[in-house]
């Protein structure tokens, strides 16, 4: 739980950081959109791919966020190159948001790539690892894909290099990353139980897109994170009915109408659908419109959400 102070400088530094993108938001819609890459969980029953998706711009990937099992089939479905991507971001490094990252970082070796790939992600906390560690275990001389280590070792030739930036979970503080002219990213820490999780906002061509990740809303700063944003992207992974552990790791169908009602976005996209609450879209979608009028999509594998120019 947040003190009273807490709360008051959080939402002043909101406010600020919140008036500022507002202030110039132009948002070139007809250069950016979205692409689910997988819209389920980590179930094999669902028909789905596991959590990831894909911004584009001017047609071209530029930024990854998570990268569930079978998203590396629906990336190269979509048509995207690994060689145009700016950088992949991580909500957090459960299995059906982080398995399929071997396997980008093999396929790269086959692509011309030549700059730097930027990967970001939660830090540590006692139950999981900081994400450049988790990138380590993976790549690194002891890793258990070590063979790629030439990919993270400074002193090992390589077409380019894995940088990663570990995001703070110190609680209500945002964290902001400029990555070039056109695009930059916002996480804050979110509360996924005793996971550590963030949620991010990608600002691209002057438009932005919110993702909660893996959450309960407990804290109750993403509304703020993600105001203005034309497209948010919320987990619905769990029916209205739910409780106990499922209901402290994830948001119910109320949850995500009250970020809606708050937010406003242009469009709401419902996605990692796990068994639980697939067949429950109109009791979900019934629950959101209490809070939010606006277009909600219920996502599957490899949709396309374009913005309204």
């Amino acid at each position: 739980m947040f003190t009273s102070l807490q709360r008051l400088i959080f939402a002043s530094t909101l406010l600020t950081t919140a008036s500022f993108v507002q202030a110039s938001h132009q948002c070139d819609a007809d250069r950016v959109s979205l692409q689910v890459l997988g819209s389920g969980g980590p179930e094999f029953t669902d028909n789905r791919a596991s959590s990831s998706y894909l911004i584009k711009l001017d047609n071209r990937a530029r930024i990854l966020l998570d990268t569930g099992a079978g998203s590396g089939i629906n990336f190269e479905k979509s048509g995207a190159k690994i060689e145009d991507l700016d950088a992949i971001l991580f909500s957090h490094l459960h299995v059906d948001h982080s398995a399929d990252l071997p396997a980008f970082i093999k396929a790269s070796f086959f692509t011309p790539r030549r700059s730097d790939l930027l990967i970001y992600g939660p830090a540590g906390n006692r139950v999981m690892p900081s994400t450049s560690t988790f990138i380590r275990r993976n790549f690194g001389p002891q890793g258990s894909y070590s063979y790629l280590q030439n990919f993270v070792e400074p002193d090992q030739r390589s077409a380019y290099k894995i940088q990663t930036t570990d995001v703070p979970l110190t609680p209500l503080e945002i964290s902001n990353y400029a990555l070039n002219d056109d695009i930059s990213l916002q996480a804050i820490p979110v509360n996924h139980g005793p996971i550590a999780a963030t949620a991010w906002r990608v600002n691209i061509a002057g438009c932005s897109i919110s993702f909660t990740g893996d959450m309960s809303n407990q804290y109750d700063t993403f509304s703020t994170l993600a105001k203005g944003s034309d497209i948010i992207v919320a987990h619905n992974a769990v029916p209205e009915s739910a409780f106990g552990v499922a209901a402290r790791l994830h948001m119910l169908p109320s949850d995500i109408g009250k970020i809606a009602g708050e937010t406003k976005p242009e469009k709401l996209v419902i996605s990692h659908r796990m068994n639980r609450s697939l067949g429950k879209e109109a009791q979900t979608e019934a629950e959101i419109r209490k809070q939010y009028n606006g277009d909600i999509i219920f996502a599957n594998d490899l949709d396309i959400i374009q913005l309204e120019p």
